[in-house]
């Protein structure tokens, strides 16, 4: 394989899980010494400058993991159908990475979300994919549109794609309250987009099973969680607090929309306070939820909300956090998603807080220790913030310096996401070799 194409209306330096997961991917093809090119928007307003030049450089945690799953390294002579190799070998240059970015229409809250923003993206992104140099391989990441659009162009160019499924697109729509006639076509042209797929790329073993119900085929589906970069969410060490920071603070970092429901926890907060008034609670991010937040701040007291800052500064928040917030609000179609801000909270050493569906995070949350998972419901969200606050591993500075390298190991060894995008990039090798269906 010599060049990848990756489709996508998110990609770095927006603050978005599909944003990071995709620059790991692309991390990781360039250094098996494959050329890569991303097509794109341009960031959202706010977002932290983008380095393109840094994405043809190795990534700095995790080791160089097989790239086709057990057999081989990803190398820049693997054309589709050649065998893999029986040995490592090391490509002599990284791959070259180019990032076409466009303009792209976004919602009040600067998001790509409904149909004329997702219209704007993908007309051009079909255009842009018919004229480039012809790839190996096409990596795609919702919406379905997308999907579609990749499936008709790489079948024109006879060119096999990967579908990067985070979660169930037309689950959501049902959920969320969209006409029936609406839902029923977004859940047919999800299932042609995956149909066509030479492979599917799911975040979670639910998401997996939802992606062969949609099929209606046999797909090749591989599960691969979700990560985050331990090199910049690390625990605390020597590292002084943010200026101005709460001295007893939960933090919320990253999206508040409709679906995560984050305002359970400025309304459990009250409760909190009862017993520990010195608990504070910072949201640090934006969202469409946010304007409801901001009422809720101004009511409550002891809620701040700020806006969205680079990686290593929320890396610097969650450090000298009491404990991570992390929600899901169940029933809206993505009860199977599995959050990177868990893996932000435990590769800082952090504990979570989980409100939401007891699928998927939650289960990963009790399997590792990583914190607490509750109902989306203040009661509990509150009985579990006051539990983390009373934790003697939290009021113990030698008990919460051992939580904190436990929690940080773990997430090395389980959610790197050097490793995620790795093993991401071997399936793709793999995949590619085995050409169109």
């Amino acid at each position: 394989m010599k060049h990848a194409v990756v489709v996508s209306r998110l990609f770095a330096p927006e603050p978005a899980a599909a944003a990071f997961r995709l620059e790991a991917l692309v991390r990781a093809l360039a250094s098996g010494g494959i050329d890569v090119t991303v097509l794109t928007s341009r960031a959202r307003p706010g977002s932290p400058p983008a380095d393109d030049d840094a994405l043809s450089r190795p990534p700095a945690d995790g080791p160089r993991l097989p790239a086709d799953g057990g057999t081989g390294h990803l190398r820049a002579d693997d054309a589709p159908g050649a065998p893999p190799g029986d040995t490592p070998r090391g490509p002599a240059r990284p791959g070259r990475v180019r990032v076409r970015r466009a303009r792209v229409l976004r919602d009040s809250s600067g998001y790509v979300r409904g149909y004329l923003p997702y219209l704007s993206f993908d007309v051009p992104a079909a255009l842009r994919l018919l004229t480039v140099r012809r790839p190996d391989v096409v990596v795609v990441e919702p919406p379905p549109t997308t999907g579609v659009v990749v499936r008709l162009v790489c079948a024109l160019r006879r060119v096999p794609y990967v579908y990067y499924a985070a979660d169930v697109w037309s689950d959501a729509a049902r959920s969320t309250g969209s006409p029936r006639v609406v839902s029923a076509l977004l859940a047919r042209l999800e299932g042609w987009a995956l149909r066509g797929a030479r492979g599917v790329v799911a975040v979670s073993e639910g998401v997996a099973a939802r992606v062969r119900e949609l099929a209606r085929r046999e797909v090749d589906v591989e599960v691969v969680r979700n990560g985050i970069d331990t090199e910049v969410f690390r625990p605390a060490d020597d590292d002084p607090p943010v200026p101005g920071a709460p001295g007893t603070y939960f933090l919320y970092a990253g999206t508040a929309s409709e679906w995560q429901g984050a305002e359970v926890f400025a309304l459990a907060l009250e409760s909190v306070r009862e017993q520990h008034p010195e608990a504070e609670l910072v949201y640090l991010g934006s969202g469409s939820a946010w304007d409801g937040l901001r009422d809720l701040a101004e009511r409550a007291g002891a809620v701040h909300l700020l806006p969205p800052v680079r990686a290593a500064e929320a890396a610097r928040w969650l450090r000298h956090a009491a404990g991570a917030l992390v929600s899901i609000v169940p029933g809206l179609g993505y009860d199977f998603a599995l959050p990177t801000k868990i893996f932000a909270a435990s590769a800082s050493g952090v504990p979570v807080v989980f409100a939401g569906p007891t699928a998927t995070a939650a289960e990963l949350i009790a399997e590792g220790g990583l914190g607490r998972a509750v109902g989306h419901d203040r009661d509990a969200v509150a009985e579990a913030m006051r539990a983390v606050l009373e934790d003697p591993e939290t009021t113990d500075p030698v008990r919460r310096a051992a939580r904190a390298a436990r929690l940080a190991t773990w997430t090395h060894e389980h959610a790197s996401l050097a490793r995620v995008g790795q093993r991401v990039a071997g399936l793709v090798a793999r995949w590619a070799r085995e050409g169109t269906r």
